[in-house]
């Protein structure tokens, strides 16, 4: 057996698909660059970050849009007559008044490294959309359409649109075909697939919360009537029957499980391999407890599934729980290059594994200015949801030390760089060096947002010298500490030993959905353009 999830830390809204030999896996990415990572194996055990999807920010603009919002639940698919890839993507605008504001698109390649095509706009009727390519030729959108009016059940229905691809649009209205497999509300996530002459609908129910679920529906016609599977749900952390489609809220903590480790399961997509074998993808999390901090936000996991001999959908063990082992493929072994612990920045390109909210992170990020080390240009405050220099790996685990080698001398107090703990906007930790006008020098110190309140800890206000400075940031599970040093050897803790949990989607007000990152930074709040450079990041943890 082999250990869940596979892909720790913020990875939500998996879709899972195969082009011959090869497994892809695109995962959401909301307000983060390059948008759409697509995880790469041919073993369904060995998976590397392959390459993502999203790369143009000013193709697709997440600026000012606020955390949450942005790249939602992407849809890969490949059809095999064309021979092309298709994503299915929706940048969500806005939520305001749960109007919940998207524009989806459709983007074809060949490669699925890319170019990618120009984006094709879809239609704004609902979110998480996907395409199914029918044997026939013909193409469905199939989505959640979001529901505003009073005196509807909330948050809506699964709808359907037929697609031509030569006129590039959707032809007509979509039309409601499913309202779900149970009686959990908040169905979403619809994919289609067409097998043995029937259409299946797999969609997820319960809110991406404590009742998430994965279901399914057969009908023999696109546009239904569908019939929901028996055994619905077909996979959950919490496989309890209720009744919430009175109440659209998605997290429901009331429905946590505490016989298993992954809880939220849901969200899921499923594929054949060249053996026959049937795996689902979906996510789920990890929370601290009592409080129900999901630090780590939702994470990719898998299932060995089969097919039953009247046509339905099964985890393979004939339970629907969540299991954080599962079977793994007999497909040939096939090691995957990973991404490194340390990057010493001597490549001529910036690796794949960095993100940065809103904006490509070469927007900002130089690993050639200076050889063996990255630059990053300042730009506006950590709050600002425009245009910001941080430059962060996902947190895959809650023991982990990141530690940095930095230059960089402030000339102003608006000056400032460092290393970061990030949730959003609103919530993060910054130990940062910035000329203090007080001292009359650079010092360091730290500054925290929880929650949109910002507390700089003048207390920790520390006078030192401008040569490169050595700064840590270490996880042991609920506790969070900072400390720097001269020599890389003797550190010393500054500030407080901070709670890990509050980083999660349970606990921050301004944003949900995504996880935290651990990164550096530089601001340059007067010209945007002075820099600071680091040798080095190492990214260690303990796998969990």
């Amino acid at each position: 057996m082999m250990k869940n999830p596979i892909f720790p830390g913020f990875n939500p809204d998996p879709c899972i698909c195969r082009k011959g030999d090869d497994y892809y896996i695109v995962v959401s990415t909301f307000e983060w660059f390059p948008g759409l990572p697509v995880y790469h194996s041919k073993d369904m055990k060995n998976w590397e970050l392959y390459t993502h999807v999203l790369t143009d920010d000013s193709q697709v603009d997440l600026k000012k849009l606020p955390s949450a919002k942005g790249i939602w639940a992407p849809c890969l698919t490949y059809c095999e007559e064309e021979d092309l890839f298709y994503v299915v993507y929706g940048v969500m605008n806005s939520m305001n008044a749960r109007y919940f504001d998207v524009d989806n698109f459709v983007i074809t390649a060949k490669d699925i490294r890319g170019p990618w095509s120009e984006p094709v706009y879809l239609h704004s009727a609902g979110f998480d959309a996907s395409i199914l390519h029918d044997d026939n030729g013909k193409k469905y959108i199939v989505s959640m359409g979001w529901e505003t009016r009073e005196g509807y059940e909330k948050p809506g229905a699964i709808c359907l649109v037929e697609y031509d691809p030569k006129a590039k649009k959707v032809m007509g209205y979509p039309k409601t075909i499913w309202r779900g497999g149970t009686d959990r509300g908040c169905i979403e996530a619809p994919h289609l697939t067409k097998r043995n002459g029937y259409y299946y609908i797999m969609s997820a129910e319960g809110g991406t919360g404590y009742n998430h679920s994965v279901t399914m529906g057969r009908a023999e016609n696109p546009w239904g009537p569908y019939e929901g599977d028996p055994m619905n749900p077909i996979l959950t952390s919490n496989p309890v029957s209720d009744n919430e489609r009175h109440d659209p809220d998605h997290l429901k903590p009331k429905y946590y499980n505490p016989t298993v480790l992954l809880q939220k399961a849901g969200h899921g997509s499923y594929v054949e391999t060249s053996l026959g074998e049937v795996y689902m993808v979906y996510h789920c999390s990890r929370p601290f407890l009592p409080e129900l901090r999901c630090t780590l936000g939702r994470e990719t996991a898998i299932s060995k599934m089969v097919w039953t001999e009247d046509g339905w959908l099964r985890k393979a063990d004939g339970t629907n729980l969540v299991d954080d082992v599962y079977e793994p493929s007999k497909l040939p072994e096939c090691p995957m290059e990973q991404s490194p612990a340390f990057d010493d920045f001597d490549g001529e390109e910036l690796g794949n594994w960095y993100y940065a909210p809103r904006l490509m992170p070469t927007s900002f990020a130089d690993v050639t200015a200076r050889k063996g080390w990255v630059r990053l240009r300042g730009q506006e405050a950590r709050t600002s949801l425009n245009k910001v220099s941080i430059l962060a790996r996902k947190l895959t685990s809650t023991r982990a030390t990141v530690t940095t080698k930095m230059d960089f001398t402030p000339e102003v107090y608006q000056h400032s760089a460092g290393l970061i703990l990030y949730y959003d906007n609103m919530n993060y930790i910054n130990l940062r060096k910035y000329y203090s006008e007080t001292l009359g020098q650079s010092a360091l110190s730290l500054v925290q947002l929880e929650n949109g309140e910002k507390t700089e800890y003048v207390d920790t206000r520390t006078a030192v010298r401008d040569v490169p400075i050595y700064l840590q940031l270490r996880i042991e599970d609920r506790e969070t500490r900072f400390s720097w040093s001269y020599d890389g050897k003797e550190y010393h803790q500054i500030g407080k030993i901070f709670d890990t949990s509050i980083f999660s989607d349970e606990y921050c007000k301004y944003g949900e959905f995504t996880g935290t990152m651990a990164g550096i930074t530089c601001a340059d709040r007067v010209k945007h353009e002075h820099y600071a450079d680091f040798d080095f990041f190492d990214y260690q943890v303990q796998e969990q």
